[in-house]
């Protein structure tokens, strides 16, 4: 029997779950779409909450599917939407260009981070 418990959750529509592996930005997008959905993207507190109960879960700092444009300092959703919900962590972000992904900490707060970094993998479908 799969040990799921705590690694998949539900908000609205949504469902997000982690293979609890860690792993840069471009290699934990790629294996959400390989499995079917997308990094793990909060439009609503009630979804960010879904995704800090897995963070909290592992005690790890994981990638949204949130990046920074051609502008620095305008991040937008992976695919390309504006952001209509953020929760950034106190004076972030402050990466000016230089940290285009986003991370979300321990305490359910986001930082812009660059995207080399191994962070926990959630996707959401």
């Amino acid at each position: 029997v799969l040990a799921l418990n705590g690694k998949i959750k539900e908000a609205g529509e949504k469902i997000f779950a982690s293979n609890g592996k860690e792993v840069d930005f471009e290699s934990a997008l790629e294996s959400c779409e390989e499995a079917g959905g997308t990094l793990a993207t909060p439009t609503n507190e009630e979804e960010n909450k879904a995704i800090l109960d897995i963070v909290k879960q592992y005690n790890r700092y994981a990638y949204l599917g949130i990046r920074e444009g051609e502008i620095s300092g305008q991040f937008s959703y992976i695919k390309g939407m504006a952001l209509n919900y953020t929760k950034w962590h106190q004076y972030e972000p402050n990466g000016k260009g230089t940290e285009k992904c986003v991370e979300m900490y321990t305490d359910g707060s986001w930082n812009d981070k660059k995207c080399n970094l191994y962070r926990l993998t959630i996707c959401e479908f």
